[in-house]
């Protein structure tokens, strides 16, 4: 039986992503949220910070442009998603990319977690679900550890699936070698018109791709641990270690990652990469980056000399390097609704990327509807499910889908795919999304009403410097 200081209208477990979203929705409609997180007693092995919502693979939330990722953001404005708001107002230049300073992020969510009057913040292990609140959500992420996935093991009477996820080298922006590395955009696309150029390139031609391909795939690799290694370690493709891209074939890497697509070398302007190597600004400064698409399970001293094998990178200094962890969720189709209510228990709902999402800015998305769905139960209505035309709608149900049940299950990111048919032929695919974003667009606006509750508090936040972003790009 779990003890708390007071009672609770909903108790919330884990404070990533998902969890800080869905505990401000809740506080800020006048609920009694009680939190649950591992920090600051423990930390994960991915974890570095004692801050809630803490970023760890990459800093970038993904497009804020025509991209799937980009239409989920709109849809999550117009709900009124609070940590999107928080993330713009802490955004790094990324071209058309949400990428923000990790830690100001962090530090200004827990900064209201932590001082809002609706919260009550505990920072200790749970190792089983609490009795005592109306509600519970589960959103405790991929490194939950194992006495709650046992206990949730056996409330479902199943077992967890899981897969390896990993995160990428930071470098000191001055130790870069600008002399053969330049500052450019693919196509010269930036977020805003007159920005300047987000990334940092560094081009290789064949001779210098090929000996770095010889050396990334000799490379050394840190031992999984024995509980690991018992089981068949698989890896979810958009956070795929680069040396494992690198094993599927020689040219995987320039078909991937290092693609030189879109990109002119201003040094040498006669002479078009063969792979470039891309860095992402890392914090609001502009002194850290990022390897883009470099998340590796080399060990420490391998990445040291890989990285002096990439132009530019040949004296660069590492701030951190890459790790990989594993990564847990649930078989959401057999177990879950679309409403994010299990179903064994409706009064249990799951967030994050334990349902099988994949993706810092579906995590969050998670955390809002199962926020909103509670909400609804609070006050005496039905849960619901989005629309299947929105990008959110479609989601959901293509993670619980009943045709997945008893089949092979695996996380995903949002995507065009997904989206129900349009109904019509577009003859230029590229106007396809565009379609895509006018339907689910229009269909969520006309859900608002009946799916949403106002805010209560002061303190709401209501991500208006999304909303500037997005009318940017629309002009």
């Amino acid at each position: 039986m779990i003890t708390t200081h007071k009672p609770a209208d909903v108790a919330i477990i884990g404070g990533g992503l998902a969890g800080t979203e869905a505990a401000l929705q809740l506080a800020d409609r006048g609920y009694q949220v009680r939190l649950y997180d591992l920090k600051p007693e423990k930390r994960s092995p991915a974890h570095h910070s004692t801050d809630l919502a803490e970023i760890v693979c990459s800093n970038s939330f993904g497009s804020m442009g025509e991209a799937a990722s980009g239409l989920l953001k709109r849809e999550m404005a117009l709900l009124g998603c609070q940590l999107l708001g928080i993330a713009t107002d802490c955004a790094v230049p990324a071209g058309q990319a949400l990428a923000v300073d990790r830690d100001k992020f962090s530090a200004l969510v827990t900064h209201r977690i932590q001082n809002h009057p609706n919260i009550e913040f505990i920072g200790s292990e749970i190792t089983e679900l609490p009795t005592d609140a109306r509600f519970t959500l589960l959103a405790s992420g991929p490194m939950t550890t194992e006495p709650l996935v046992k206990a949730m093991g056996q409330l479902l009477n199943r077992g967890n699936l899981y897969f390896f996820d990993a995160a990428a080298p930071i470098v000191m922006k001055d130790s870069v070698n600008f002399e053969v590395a330049f500052f450019q955009d693919r196509y010269n696309k930036t977020l805003s018109e007159g920005d300047e150029a987000s990334y940092i390139n560094c081009p290789m031609n064949q001779a210098e791709y090929e000996a770095f391909y010889t050396f990334l795939t000799h490379a050394e690799k840190i031992p999984l641990k024995s509980f690991e290694e018992a089981e068949k370690a698989s890896f979810f493709e958009s956070c795929m270690p680069v040396e494992v891209i690198a094993s599927r074939g020689v040219d995987t890497l320039r078909y991937g990652p290092m693609k030189p697509v879109g990109l002119e070398n201003p040094h040498k302007p006669d002479e078009k990469p063969y792979a470039v190597v891309q860095l992402r600004q890392d914090n609001a400064e502009g002194t850290l980056y990022n390897l883009v698409g470099f998340q590796t399970n080399l060990k420490w001293g391998e990445q040291k000399e890989l990285l002096k094998l990439i132009p530019g990178l040949e004296a660069a200094e590492v701030v951190r390097y890459g790790v990989m962890h594993r990564n847990t969720y649930f078989h959401s189709p057999e177990v879950l609704l679309p409403t994010l209510q299990f179903k064994v228990m409706p009064n249990l709902m799951l967030a994050g990327q334990l349902t099988g999402t994949e993706g810092y800015t579906e995590s969050i998305a998670t955390g809002l509807v199962a926020a909103l769905n509670i909400a609804r139960q609070l006050e005496g209505k039905a849960p619901i499910a989005l629309p299947r035309e929105t990008m959110l709608g479609s989601l959901l149900h293509y993670i619980t889908r009943e045709e997945a049940v008893g089949k092979n299950f695996q996380p995903i990111n949002s995507n065009w795919g997904i989206l129900p048919e349009l109904g019509f032929r577009v003859k230029i695919k590229k106007d396809r999304a565009g379609h895509h974003k006018a339907r689910a667009l229009t269909a969520m606006k006309a859900f608002l009403p009946e799916f949403t509750l106002p805010f209560a508090h002061k303190t709401a936040l209501l991500p208006t410097t999304a909303f500037k972003v997005f009318d940017e790009l629309d002009q």
